[in-house]
C-alpha cells in the first residue's frame, strides 16, 4: 500500500492534516497557489492552481488524497468555478489514488425547520453555494466512486472564532437568535480525516460535527462572554452579507462518524471548542 499523501488546499484544515501526517509512514504533498512554506513542517509543496490545468501536470502517485479547497472570495472566482470546474480539472489529470477524502459541507441539506439530519436525510439545497457543493460530490462520485465524502458542519477553532470581529465591536449579528448552529472545532475535524482515512468504507459519506447542536443565541452568548465583549445581541432584519449565516436551520448527527473505530472528540461541545480556541488570548 502506497503511504504517500497528497492534500489539494493548504488552508485551515487542509495543512494541520498535512501536519498530522508528517507523523506517520510516507511523504506528505501539499498543493497550494501561494508561497507558503510548508516545507518548514515537512511537506513538499507543489506550486499549482486548480483553476488553472496548466499547473496541474506531474501530479505524484500517491496512497491518499484530501480534496479541502475552499473558496477564496478575493479571488473573484464564483463557487461553481472552484467546486466543479476546478474539480473536474483535477479529476482529468489526477494518478487515481487508493483512497480520496474529499471536504464537503452540510449546506448541501436545505431543511430549515430545526430538523434531525444525518447522511441518509434527502439532500435539496436550496442556496446556489448548496447546490453547487451538491453537484460536485456527483461529480467525484463519477469518476471515483469509492471517493469519500466528509460533509462538514462550521469549522471553527484557534484563529477562527465565528463572527468574533462583530463581537467585540458589540456589533449586531444577522439572523435567528433560535436557529441551530452546528459545528465542529478544527483539530477534530483533523481527526475525523485521520479516521475515515484508516476506516471508512470505499464510497462511504460523513457528517462531520460534535453532534451537540447548539442555538445561535447560546453560542454567541457564551462567546461574548470568554472575549469580554459586549452581549451579544441580534438583528433579524440586517441583510445578509458574506458566506454566513446560512438560511438552513438544522440539527446534524454524527452517528456514522463517531461509530468508527478510534474516533473520539477532544471538543465534544461548543463550550470546550471554545475554550480551547482562546487559551492563549
Amino acid at each position: 500500500m502506497n503511504s504517500d499523501r497528497l492534500i489539494f488546499g493548504c488552508g485551515y484544515i487542509g495543512t494541520v492534516a498535512a501536519i498530522d501526517w508528517r507523523s506517520s509512514e510516507g511523504r506528505v504533498y501539499g498543493l497550494t497557489r501561494s508561497h507558503t512554506d510548508l516545507k518548514a513542517f515537512g511537506i513538499e509543496t507543489i506550486l499549482g492552481d486548480v483553476l488553472k490545468p496548466y499547473t496541474l501536470t506531474g501530479l505524484p502517485q500517491v496512497g491518499t488524497v484530501l480534496y479541502a479547497i475552499a473558496i477564496d472570495r478575493r479571488s473573484g472566482s464564483s463557487f461553481r468555478d472552484v467546486y466543479l470546474t476546478g474539480l473536474e480539472n483535477v479529476l482529468k489529470v489526477l494518478p487515481r489514488p487508493e483512497r480520496l477524502i474529499y471536504i464537503s459541507s452540510t449546506s448541501v441539506y436545505g431543511q430549515k425547520n430545526g430538523e434531525e439530519i444525518d447522511e441518509d436525510s434527502p439532500t435539496e439545497p436550496t442556496e446556489d453555494n448548496g447546490r453547487a457543493i451538491l453537484e460536485a460530490e456527483r461529480l467525484l462520485r463519477s469518476y471515483i466512486p469509492e471517493s469519500i465524502v466528509l460533509r462538514f458542519a462550521g469549522i471553527y477553532g484557534r484563529g477562527r472564532v465565528l463572527r468574533r470581529a462583530a463581537l467585540e465591536k458589540g456589533e449586531p449579528l444577522v439572523g435567528d437568535a433560535d436557529k441551530w448552529l452546528n459545528l465542529i472545532e478544527r483539530n477534530d475535524a483533523v481527526r475525523a480525516i485521520r479516521a475515515v482515512e484508516r476506516h471508512a468504507p470505499p464510497g462511504s459519506t460523513f457528517c462531520v460535527s460534535d453532534n451537540t447542536p447548539v442555538t445561535r443565541r447560546e453560542f454567541y452568548t457564551h462567546a461574548a462572554e470568554l472575549l469580554k465583549a459586549p452581549p451579544a445581541r441580534f438583528d433579524p432584519a440586517l441583510p445578509r452579507s458574506g458566506p454566513m449565516p446560512h438560511e438552513g436551520n438544522r440539527r446534524i448527527r454524527s452517528t456514522r462518524l463517531l461509530n468508527l473505530p478510534g474516533m473520539t472528540l477532544a471538543s465534544p461541545n461548543y463550550r470546550v471548542g471554545l475554550a480551547a480556541a482562546l487559551a492563549d488570548d
